[in-house]
């Protein structure tokens, strides 16, 4: 497995994969880790994607990904994969399109262990009220991203 940290507005990304593809990107604040200087050629394509996207250049990424998960986990980051940039779904319909509404607790717990920040967009997934609830990264990086992918600014009237 190879290693790199990156700059990102939101603290130290961390990237790790290999040849089967990316498993682990996550966030940490500024100063926890040293930006690599040199990115392994397994890396380098979702190094690039990835400052694309904070450049605002990028919606998608199409970097191979390897997560490690349970099974049930595997469907709830499919499921994550589904949600369109700039748009949000709620932890009870993403239960309801998993097929199982009862469910809801299990989906967030998998939600909250996707290791791949950002990429498997589990940061688009809100309360039903539309509050912004529970996100390892801290609620303040979740705001910032989906800030960030909001196509529709709002602006001033006056």
């Amino acid at each position: 497995m190879e290693t790199a940290y990156i700059n990102s507005p939101l603290g130290i990304t961390k990237i790790v994969g290999d040849e089967n593809g990316i498993s682990e990107i996550t966030v940490a604040n500024a100063g926890d880790n040293a930006v690599s200087d040199i990115i392994a050629t397994e890396l380098q394509e979702a190094v690039s994607q990835l400052k694309d996207y904070f450049l605002g250049k990028r919606t998608d990424f199409d970097f191979k990904l390897n997560p490690k998960g349970t099974d049930f986990q595997q469907r709830v980051w499919k499921g994550l994969l589904e949600i369109p940039f700039g748009k949000t779904m709620s932890y009870l319909e993403l239960s309801k399109k998993l097929g199982d509404v009862k469910a809801i607790r299990a989906v967030a717990s998998a939600n909250g262990k996707n290791p791949l920040w950002i990429v498997v967009p589990c940061h688009r997934v809100i309360g039903t009220d539309g509050s912004l609830t529970g996100y390892a990264g801290g609620l303040w990086r979740k705001k910032w991203l989906l800030d960030h992918e909001n196509p529709l600014k709002q602006q001033s009237l006056f």
